[in-house]
């Protein structure tokens, strides 16, 4: 399938000027993702509005958590650069391989969450996935249903919906091969050291860079549709930084880490080649292909940690993963191993 022949589409919520066109908001900050100034007289004329209606989409843009300087007689600018999603430069981003693996590509501005209008929408077929990007989610979810805070322009908000011809032996940890795949994706962009935190966590210099959600429909028998959904901090800002560090979570960006201005359609698009090939690969040979990988990068192996689970709390020392995914733990009771829980670092008295 060439590029030309692949369906995606950018849209906004609600629509402004047409049916499919983007609101003003979604507009401006298109506008001003170069990082460069812009005037509101600049701005206005470029987008046939008034200089007014620019102000009021700035200041809405702000509400939404980005970060703009205003400085007089240079105009508006958004404190770091970053492209506004394009699914038609994602698609051209992909090898011709993987375009023959995806139905559609989606951007939008605003949804509640970009795995929840998947898994509203029909199973895509077997062999091909259906992806959906947004700018910002009004309601996007981690797991155990936290809260993912990101502002317009500040991360990856990425969900593919997958249909496997039968449910995979140990679909449970398709997350950690999905964690592999991210990893892969950040090499290519020149992000070397990031790790994994199981189950689901992507880590750099030891704090959350991102997380994996994968939530599952399948029958008792015959194909299973997965929604897996990656969120990857961009640019957040030392303000949103802290906020989430308030809430018990260490996290970093991608731009205080010392990548510069990264692409976000780049970023998009090695996410999706890297996952179709793993998808690909898992359907086959489930885990095996990406253990070693995973366990290279594994943040956990070798510390004491405590492991929260629907039974209470085990402690003792991680080590590492089996071929089924499941984490492995020295207690003082014995060797346990976890196929689901929460994981937390003891502190080293």
């Amino acid at each position: 399938m060439a590029a030309r022949d692949l369906p995606s589409k950018t849209t906004g919520q609600p629509p402004v000027g047409g049916p499919d066109a983007p609101p003003l908001v979604a507009r401006v900050f298109a506008e001003l993702a170069d990082g460069e100034f812009h005037s509101g007289e600049q701005l206005a004329e470029a987008l046939g509005v008034s200089r007014s209606a620019v102000w009021k989409a700035v200041e809405s843009l702000r509400e939404l958590g980005a970060t703009l300087h205003a400085v007089r007689n240079r105009g508006y600018r958004l404190r770091s650069g970053s492209d506004a999603l394009d699914s038609g430069r994602i698609t051209q981003l992909l090898s011709a391989a993987t375009r023959r693996h995806v139905r559609a590509i989606e951007a939008a501005w605003a949804v509640d969450s970009t795995n929840s209008v998947l898994l509203s929408r029909p199973n895509s077929p077997s062999g091909v996935g259906d992806v959906f990007l947004a700018e910002y989610q009004t309601a996007g979810r981690g797991r155990r249903g936290r809260a993912w805070l990101a502002p317009p322009g500040g991360s990856i908000c990425l969900s593919l919906g997958w249909t496997f011809r039968e449910v995979p032996q140990n679909i449970g940890a398709l997350g950690l091969a999905i964690g592999v795949c991210a990893l892969r994706a950040l090499r290519e962009l020149g992000v070397e050291k990031a790790t994994l935190k199981w189950p689901n966590d992507l880590l750099l210099e030891g704090r959350k860079l991102g997380g994996i959600l994968i939530e599952l429909r399948a029958e008792s028998a015959g194909p299973a549709n997965v929604v897996i959904g990656i969120g990857l901090n961009v640019s957040l800002g030392a303000a949103l930084l802290e906020q989430i560090g308030e809430t018990g979570v260490a996290a970093i960006d991608l731009a205080s880490a010392g990548l510069n201005h990264p692409s976000r359609n780049a970023l998009a698009a090695a996410l999706i080649e890297q996952m179709l090939r793993g998808l690909l690969a898992f359907e086959k040979e489930g885990l095996r292909p990406f253990v070693e990988e995973w366990r290279a990068a594994d943040a956990l192996r070798g510390r004491q940690v405590d492991v929260q689970t629907l039974e209470g709390v085990s402690r003792g020392l991680a080590r590492g993963i089996d071929l089924h995914g499941a984490l492995v733990i020295e207690t003082p009771h014995g060797v346990r191993r976890f196929v689901s829980g929460d994981v937390t670092v003891r502190a080293v008295s």
